[in-house]
């Protein structure tokens, strides 16, 4: 038996929660993620200074169906969680915040979560956080324990926020929101691979079927890197095609692209853990710099 495990085991149950241990389990860092996408929907759309006054709204309840989402997952996972190092010290694993109390958090921000964004902003973006709340913990997660296939299915709920922010404004879908998920979507796959190959060891002890933990050689892995680094190029022009973006927009994202596929064929063909590290680097660069840059060139 491993030592993660014994921690998992050993740890006591009652050891006290503090408000760090709650902090820790909504993951704010990938929930900043997610609100700064939402925010970049949002802010394509919204033209009219009362159309801006939704947006703390719209942010409100994304956070809360982000909490949620975080908080079911791992409670979900404590079992699994423990097993690896990266995470058997996570409140949950440790006994630090009970399944309890884990429960009634996670639940309770996804009803406040739904609610908040029906009430004060529109049905159609709380049918879409709901929507993405549901498919990550009742599919992605347990999926993850079975099939490879997963992170394209976690890129789907991944890729809803921008949507959100879209819809928060205009009520319904269009092209701009659909080429917003796009982005998302695609360019998870390659950061997602980079971040499994290099805590693959970790994902084998917990029993995740990640794809680098399938293939020891890493030549699927390599060839998807490189297979979805590539799409991100043209999927990035979306939203030129759309008329919500212009030429300076066009060309940075062509700049970043082809940068970014630079690197996910050095991953491929190196296939090492200290590549697969530049190409997370890469990843979380370039995302958050495209997504600038989409917001200052406005047509």
């Amino acid at each position: 038996m491993n030592s993660a495990t014994n921690i998992y085991e050993l740890s006591p149950a009652n050891s006290g929660t503090s408000w760090r241990d709650v902090c820790e389990l909504v993951k704010p860092r990938m929930n900043l993620l997610i609100l700064g996408t939402t925010t970049v929907g949002f802010s394509i759309a919204a033209k009219t200074t009362e159309q801006w006054m939704r947006l703390p709204h719209t942010l409100v309840g994304t956070a809360l169906c982000a909490a949620s989402a975080a908080i079911l997952n791992q409670l979900l996972e404590r079992e699994y969680d423990g097993r690896m190092r990266r995470t058997a010290h996570r409140p949950l694993p440790m006994g630090r915040i009970s399944v309890r109390l884990a429960l009634a958090l996670g639940v309770a921000a996804g009803v406040l979560g739904g609610l908040y964004l029906l009430l004060f902003v529109n049905r159609m973006t709380a049918l879409l956080g709901t929507a993405t709340l549901t498919s990550y913990v009742l599919i992605y997660t347990p999926l993850k324990r079975v099939t490879t296939l997963n992170t394209l299915v976690g890129a789907i709920p991944g890729a809803v926020p921008p949507m959100m922010g879209w819809t928060a404004v205009t009520g319904s879908l269009a092209p701009p929101a659909l080429a917003l998920f796009g982005i998302l979507f695609v360019w998870q796959i390659p950061h997602f691979l980079a971040i499994a190959t290099l805590y693959r060891e970790d994902y084998r002890l917990g029993g995740f079927k990640m794809l680098p933990v399938d293939d020891p050689q890493l030549r699927r892995t390599g060839r998807q890197m490189v297979l979805y680094s590539a799409a991100l190029l043209p999927v990035s022009l979306m939203p030129v095609m759309a008329q919500v973006a212009g030429r300076v927009y066009t060309v940075s994202a062509v700049v970043l692209g082809v940068t970014f596929f630079a690197f996910a064929l050095s991953c491929a063909t190196r296939r090492s853990r200290a590549e697969a590290r530049k190409l997370f680097f890469a990843s979380i660069i370039y995302l958050p710099v495209l997504l600038a840059v989409l917001m200052m060139d406005q047509i």
